[in-house]
This record gives structure tokens, C-alpha cells and sequence, in this order.
């Protein structure tokens, strides 16, 4: 059985730092919905473009295990249950990635870097939206959590 693996938590969590690591650690792609966008728009986030991007992502993931890959991580907030739903496929199973840095800690990094450059203005936004919205993993989502 093919093994998407999806992370679940806020910005600046740690999520893409552990995606990119653990993906040359194991030979594993992932696909990072900032790095679709950035692909598309050159820009890591338009709302009115969300509708359109995720079905994009979904294809991507589904031609890499198409292609032959056992293992693929998504890098992406997952932050809602029904987005965590979203994932679900007869194709694979889902494992969850959580990451629980804490919002105080998320927010001086979204800080910091709008600050600094590094990504547009409304970041702090979009973590205080996420934050308003977000639910924690289920006992069942829990049994399906990536160990290590």
C-alpha cells in the first residue's frame, strides 16, 4: 500500500524545515503547497487562487505514486479536519505528521520574517486564521500519526 504522508500544523511550525529534511533522508518527494503556488503566481499565497491549486496538488500526488513512488509527503497547514479529509484515498493510506510548536512561538517567526522580507505582508494573518480554525488531530487521525 502507497503511504501519503500529510503534516498538520500552523505557519512556521517546522513543517517544511522537517519536509525537506526527512525527504533527503529517505530519497521521498514532497510536494510543498507554497512552492505550487510560488510555481504558478509567484507568490506563496492568493486566496482566490486556492480553489484551483489544491486539485493541481492532488494530481501531482497522485502521478508521483502513479510513477512509481511508494511514499510521498504533503507540506501544507492541514490545520482543519476536513482538509485533512480531503486526502483520504482508496490509492493510499494517510499518515500524520503533527507539529505542535506553539502559537506564541509561530507567531514571532511569521513575525520576523515579514519583518525581515522573507515572505509578503499577511502572514501574521494568515497564522491567526489558521489559529482561529484549527483543530487538533482525532484519536483516529492520532492512530494514523508518522512515528520518528
Amino acid at each position: 500500500m502507497k503511504t501519503l504522508i500529510v503534516t498538520v500544523g500552523l505557519p512556521r511550525s517546522g513543517k517544511s524545515t522537517w519536509a525537506r529534511e526527512y525527504s533527503k533522508k529517505h530519497g521521498i518527494p514532497h510536494v510543498s503547497s507554497d512552492s505550487v503556488r510560488m510555481a504558478f503566481y509567484g507568490h506563496p499565497f492568493i486566496r482566490e487562487a486556492e480553489p484551483w491549486v489544491w486539485p493541481q496538488i492532488r494530481v501531482m500526488v497522485k502521478a508521483l505514486f502513479i510513477a512509481g513512488h511508494d511514499t510521498v509527503i504533503i507540506d501544507s497547514t492541514c490545520t482543519a479536519k476536513r482538509d485533512r479529509e480531503w486526502w483520504r484515498d482508496n490509492m493510499w493510506e494517510i499518515k500524520f505528521k503533527p507539529f505542535t510548536t506553539s502559537p506564541e512561538i509561530c507567531l514571532a517567526r511569521a513575525k520576523k520574517d515579514e519583518e525581515a522580507g522573507i515572505n509578503p505582508p499577511g502572514l501574521v494573518l494568515v497564522l491567526q486564521q489558521k489559529l482561529s480554525t484549527y483543530e487538533t488531530l482525532t484519536e483516529e487521525e492520532l492512530k494514523q500519526e508518522l512515528k520518528g
